[in-house]
């Protein structure tokens, strides 16, 4: 039993709530207004504080929930409302909310939600000089960092996804934290207390794909030599995230299809089948609905991973990221964000970063290297970091391009060219025209020539 302080200034809610909290065995006190709230929280010790988000006309519940954490530490806050905003939700778990409820709440989410709470705060409790194992949000600490307009969105989208336990299929560009979405989803769901198992669908030789997947017995082909779950019974009880789902062989996608239909997956040489609860994440940077009309992917499979379709926004998406992004990458390594100068830090946000993150890691760690210990990372040196790559690449590309020009004649190769600079100014302007000219040295009405003889728009 555990004491549950509840928050609700509407009296019929917050009387079905505290007779719901009541009926998993725990102590319930309420508070109809913040006020009251806070007169609780001075009078007696509470395990797990629920508040409603919207009372008196306001976001008051932030107020409960800055109270709780200042006078009861140890308490684990959930924020209960009917006004779901993604950004409100995120504000509140920057704040230190443990979870989010959406309003109407089942009793068996609502327990479910206790008891992770109850949980969480008992190994805080029980190992309080322990060293912390890494947290979500340090986990977070480079893709899902930022508050831009595109990011709100995707945490939206993943909050929904972590409420649910229906199929989840994540798209997005390299390095553009599709894995780190997927353990978000996991972390936040019904199943966090369960395992996370991911495989790298495009990492697996064709040929022992459905021993990944399904598992062996013994004796099944020459290598096995013992009996082997697969990750779908690894995963029982938690989710499985299929990375670069798009590789799979056509050969395997039916019998993936038949597994996620029929929650059985048959070990290869077995003949009878192992029921497996396992929630999905998919993640492809591949477009998959191009490769079911090439053949290449069954419609039937794209149809059951796409039920909740997310998509990871590329670094150029949501530029004012990036330097938050940058200074938790320095975080996460030990080094002092401060390091990062303003001028550098906006002069990130202009590339065009096509790698997305890993390529901002491999700028910041040639930075740091460049820079030696304690040295400021300034505007200079990441400019002589990109001309090291650029240097290291120029050879590279210069094969490529003649290889081109061989294959495709000089007019076609030129054109690509001139396309490519056009993008890449307008990217590293942030689409601004008279910038862009600028940066290319031409005049505003010389680049409006030349983006409308090219087909091509300004942003």
């Amino acid at each position: 039993m555990a004491q549950v302080l509840l928050v609700e200034d509407d009296k019929n809610a917050r009387l079905m709530l505290a007779r719901a909290i009541a009926r998993g065995g725990h102590e319930v006190t309420t508070a109809a207004s913040p006020a009251e709230a806070r007169a609780q929280l001075a009078e007696k010790p509470f395990a797990v504080v629920i508040t409603d988000l919207r009372m008196e006309g306001r976001d008051a519940g932030l107020e409960v929930l800055a109270w709780a954490r200042r006078m009861q530490p140890e308490a684990r806050v959930m924020l209960l409302t009917a006004y779901a905003s993604a950004e409100t939700a995120v504000a509140a778990m920057r704040e230190g909310a443990f979870d989010y409820l959406t309003k109407p709440v089942s009793q068996e989410d609502l327990l479910l939600a206790i008891e992770r709470a109850l949980r969480d705060r008992a190994q805080t409790v029980a190992a309080p000089s322990a060293p912390a194992s890494p947290s979500l949000h340090e986990e977070e600490a480079e893709e899902l960092v930022g508050n831009s307009p595109a990011m709100q969105r995707v945490r939206e989208r993943l909050l929904a996804a972590a409420r649910s336990d229906c199929t989840v299929l994540i798209t997005g560009e390299s390095g553009t934290g599709k894995e780190l979405a997927a353990r978000f989803i996991h972390a936040h769901s019904r199943r966090a207390e369960g395992p996370f198992v991911a495989i790298n669908c495009g990492a697996v030789p064709e040929t022992l794909f459905e021993s990944e997947l399904f598992g062996h017995k013994k004796g099944a082909f020459t290598d096995a030599y013992a009996d082997k779950p697969g990750v779908f019974e690894e995963a029982d009880g938690g989710t499985l995230f299929l990375d670069e789902v798009g590789e799979l062989p056509l050969s395997v996608q039916v019998k993936l299809l038949r597994a996620l239909q029929a929650r059985k997956v048959r070990r290869l040489g077995e003949a009878r089948e192992r029921a497996v609860n396992v929630r999905v994440i998919a993640a492809t940077n591949r477009d998959l609905a191009a490769e079911v009309q090439r053949g290449r992917f069954r419609e039937d499979l794209f149809f059951r991973l796409n039920v909740l379709p997310i998509v990871m926004p590329p670094l150029r998406a949501r530029r004012e990221d990036v330097p938050a992004i940058a200074r938790a990458l320095l975080q996460r390594w030990g080094e002092d964000p401060a390091r990062l100068e303003p001028e550098a830090a906006a002069r990130l946000a202009r590339l065009s970063l096509r790698g997305n993150v890993r390529e901002l890691e491999n700028l910041l760690m040639r930075m740091l290297a460049l820079a030696g210990p304690g040295a400021p990372l300034s505007v200079a040196v990441l400019e002589e970091a990109l001309a090291i790559e650029r240097e290291t690449h120029m050879e590279e590309t210069q094969e490529d391009d003649w290889a081109r020009v061989r294959a495709e004649g000089l007019d076609a190769w030129l054109k690509e060219r001139e396309r490519w600079a056009l993008r890449r100014a307008l990217d590293e302007a942030g689409g601004n025209l008279t910038r862009a000219a600028e940066l290319l040295g031409l005049s505003f009405r010389a680049l409006r020539y030349r983006l409308t003889k090219l087909g091509m728009r300004g942003k």
